[in-house]
């Protein structure tokens, strides 16, 4: 599932993801600055990363769930096919555009084996600078699960793309966090997708571009988020 809109970053602190609301209840994000000292170290839903800095080469394998290696967790967060979910970011401020995209990728023998570098799948899209939306919004983000979806184990990657120094080849900043999820009252669907990596390209429009290129009175300017083709479920 993709929701993807243009957004804004702030440029005096990155961010990372706090926690996400599902079925009505929220789980904790990994917290990269908290959760790696604490003892026990805590099973989060959201596969672990390293800091809330960004990656920026699209050819990496961070640039599928972040730095922090990849490693599926033991936890799910279960969620019913048609209802929202609900991204809670630690902050996020209003100075940098780019996208906001979320995605969903079926974990086809289990996620404890599955680095969701293949399959990844849109269903949604929205004209508006998205993460301005985000930080309004208190630096939160709503999508919605596909009804038809079928049920399963998926990794549910979320992603603020900032692209304030964009306009030199490896400046755009992605910023992905994967959460293991559980899908129930699903239907039948199963799309193809995309690989992350892979469908990012470093050269892309959508990736390498000038902030300064988008105002309202450049009526000819236009911007698609990079990532595949939506999928409406």
């Amino acid at each position: 599932m993709t929701e993807r809109a243009l957004g804004i970053e702030s440029v005096a602190a990155h961010g990372y993801l706090a926690s996400a609301t599902l079925d009505g209840v929220t789980y904790p994000g990994w917290s990269p600055y908290v959760d790696p000292y604490l003892t026990p170290v805590p099973v989060r839903v959201e596969r672990r990363i390293l800091d809330n800095g960004p990656v920026t080469d699209v050819t990496s394998p961070n640039i599928t769930c972040n730095k922090g290696g990849n490693i599926p967790t033991t936890l799910f967060a279960s969620v019913t096919a048609g209802t929202q979910v609900k991204f809670q970011w630690d902050q996020w401020g209003s100075s940098h555009s780019g996208p906001v995209m979320t995605y969903m990728a079926k974990c086809p023998n289990g996620c404890a084996t599955f680095e969701g570098d293949t399959v990844w799948l849109g269903s949604q899209a929205d004209p508006a600078w998205g993460s301005d939306r985000l930080a309004a919004q208190g630096a939160s983000w709503t999508v919605t699960i596909p009804k038809s979806i079928s049920n399963g184990e998926y990794l549910l990657r979320h992603e603020i793309l900032a692209l304030h120094v964009a306009g030199t080849l490896g400046g755009a900043q992605f910023y992905p966090h994967c959460v293991q999820v559980k899908v129930t009252g699903g239907g039948s669907a199963n799309p193809s997708g995309i690989a992350l990596p892979g469908s990012y390209v470093a050269t892309d429009p959508a990736i390498l571009t000038q902030l300064w290129w988008y105002t309202a009175s450049n009526t000819s300017a236009s911007y698609t988020p990079p990532g595949g083709p939506v999928w409406t479920g």
